[in-house]
């Protein structure tokens, strides 16, 4: 579902955004784009630290997005195997220096973050 919102990016459109303080359409669906693998890699360190900020890059063409979706696809079937139920239900933390910003079972974070996180930037993506 993801890939067919990407496809659908008018190529004369990646620079346009809704609002001055809004992420372009570009910058947006390379966010949809390198999230899934993003949160798999994220997810391998326990304690994680905590990002300092999230700055996307401007994609110069709609394929660049592409690429970079497939290619994150296939690095998460490459690494969630690897996390067993064992691994899923352990709980996960993530640290911003010495302070625990969250504590959950890893697999709860995946699913919120994988999925609730992605469904409402497809969403405001689709708007």
């Amino acid at each position: 579902m993801t890939r067919k919102f990407i496809e659908r990016l008018p190529e004369d459109k990646l620079t346009w955004r809704p609002h001055a303080k809004s992420m372009t359409a570009g910058q947006l669906a390379y966010h949809l784009a390198v999230a899934p693998a993003s949160i798999v890699e994220f997810v391998g360190s326990n304690p994680a630290k905590a990002p300092e900020s999230f700055v996307f890059p401007q994609p110069s063409s709609r394929e660049e997005i592409l690429k970079t979706f497939d290619d994150g696809v296939k690095k998460v079937r490459e690494l969630l195997p690897a996390f067993d139920d064992a691994a899923m239900k352990a709980t996960w933390r993530m640290m911003s220096d010495e302070y625990e910003v969250m504590a959950q079972p890893r697999g709860e974070f995946v699913r919120d973050v994988m999925f609730s996180h992605m469904y409402q930037h497809r969403g405001q993506f689709g708007v």
